[in-house]
């Protein structure tokens, strides 16, 4: 047989990998075409699908799924509008598909198990209070407030650190700068 005459699973090509190497992945990136596939292909998914996360390529940036009812055993490529990680690898994963094309999921979400936050640090935790009038956002050891060379940085201990390349303060306390020049009004 030759193997040009192989069907080619027309979403997993050379093209479609972006010419990466796949390495130990590429098992899961191929499986062959039937008509049964081309025909499952035609019928649009609306609504969530409960997938699994099999593998992360292209440097983490994408993933690898696969769903109950999916046609044929190879892995799809997601994109994904959610940070996943190699921990994340093996958890259930919520999808939907682009236009509803079963060969274009997208993963929107990680579902939890029962041990808790699968990454090794959990997020940071930060309180905000806003009622429309104020704004309280508090945080345990720092808060910092940064914008290209500028930032304000608040500390536990009530420290107040304001750098930039230009700052102008007022005060109607004591007020101590320092910088490379000092200009007073």
């Amino acid at each position: 047989m030759n193997p040009k005459d192989l069907p080619v699973d027309p979403v997993v090509t050379a093209a479609a990998i972006g010419q990466s190497d796949c390495g130990l992945l590429s098992p899961l990136l191929r499986a062959p075409v039937s008509a049964a596939r081309v025909k499952e292909t035609e019928a649009k998914i609306d609504g969530v699908v409960i997938g699994e996360l099999l593998a992360l390529t292209d440097e983490g940036l994408t993933a690898l799924v696969r769903y109950p009812g999916q046609a044929g055993s190879a892995a799809l490529r997601a994109r994904s509008s959610v940070d996943l990680q190699g921990p994340h690898i093996g958890s259930s994963v919520v999808l939907l598909f682009e236009r509803g094309d079963r060969e274009r999921p997208l993963v929107v979400g990680v579902l939890r198990g029962s041990a808790g936050w699968p990454l090794v640090e959990q997020p940071a935790q930060v309180e905000v209070d806003a009622d429309g009038n104020r704004m309280i956002v508090n945080a345990r050891q720092q808060l910092v407030l940064r914008c290209g060379k500028a930032s304000i940085t608040l500390t536990r201990a009530g420290k107040v650190l304001i750098e930039g390349s230009y700052v102008l303060s007022r005060s109607t306390g004591v007020n101590r700068i320092k910088g490379g020049s000092v200009q007073l009004n």
